[in-house]
This record gives C-alpha cells, structure tokens and sequence, in this order.
C-alpha cells in the first residue's frame, strides 16, 4: 500500500511541477505550453487545404495572423470576412494571414471558404498551431506574431472590422528604440 502512494505523490508533484515550470502533460506526452507573448514562437510544419505547406520558412521576417475558426461559427463567418479584407490588403506588405479551421472534413471546408470567397490559405492542422500558440478552445480567436516571430496577442472573440483591418500595422518594421 506505501508504494501506491508513493507513487501518487510522485506523480503529484510532477503533475504541479511541470506546468508550474512552463511545461504541460499531454496523454503519456510531455509537451511545451504555448508561447507566451512576448516569446519566439516555434512554427510547426502544416499542410494547408491546397496541399501546400506552411512552417517556419513561410513565416520567416513576416508578421502573421493565425485564426482558428469553425464553418459552424456565425461568429466566425463575420470576423473571417474582415480577414479576408486584411489578408487582400497586405498582399506583398509582409504580413499572413492563416485560416485555422477546427473542422473534420476538408472538402465542407473548402466548399464554405468558396462560397465565403476567402483567399487566405486555411489548415485543418489546429493541434500542432494550438499548441504553439494558444491553448484556449475559443472561436474565432486570433492570433499575432510579429516580424521577429514573437507571440504579439492572443484575441479571443470576434473582432470588429477596424479593429481586424488595423493588424495590419503588424507588417510595418519596427523601429529601434
């Protein structure tokens, strides 16, 4: 009976530690937790809707607005709307814009992004990119990293147009202090 709850109290102590010390416990997998803002964000590589890939090379000396969103989401439709303009305003600025359905199916999600006429690369890839960057289950929630690949903001909800149009901002250098 003392081994079981030694071994409980390991187990414990390990479970508060390791994301007390910026770690967390996946299933029977020790993962990192998602950057913190302020922090370099470690692109993993996805496959996008169209086959393509996006990872660390895409992302390289760009500002980047990754959303996560759902083709059930009224919400999300709106705010996708507004990232469709910001992502036709930055073409050749620096900045991306990354669509991040939580999804299943891929063809209903390329069905939706067609009859919604988004232009914006989407993945169906939500772990790895939800694991880097935000680990809240919230849709639509956007995302920013700056030019330095660090961890701008975590914006839960929808957002209005301005405030979607005004990430643009992002793709400009920033000067020295």
């Amino acid at each position: 009976m003392m081994l079981k709850r030694r071994t409980l109290l390991a187990r414990t102590v390990v479970g508060l530690a390791l994301p007390a010390a910026g770690w967390g416990v996946g299933v029977g997998v020790v993962q990192a937790a998602p950057a913190q803002r302020g922090q370099a964000v470690a692109w993993p590589e996805v496959k996008l809707l169209d086959g393509s890939r996006f990872g660390p090379a895409q992302a390289a000396g760009k500002a980047v607005v990754v959303v996560f969103w759902s083709t059930t989401c009224a919400f999300c439709r709106r705010h996708n709307q507004h990232l469709e303009k910001l992502h036709r305003a930055a073409v050749g600025q620096g900045l991306l814009v990354l669509g991040v359905a939580r999804d299943s199916d891929a063809a209903q999600v390329r069905r939706y992004a067609q009859q919604q006429g988004y232009s914006f690369p989407i993945t169906l890839d939500h772990a790895p990119l939800a694991a880097v960057l935000a680990s809240r289950n919230i849709i639509p929630l956007t995302t920013t990293v700056n030019r330095q690949g660090l961890l701008h903001e975590v914006i839960p909800g929808e957002m209005f147009e301005e405030d979607v149009l005004g990430l643009i901002k992002l793709a400009r250098p920033e000067k020295p202090a």
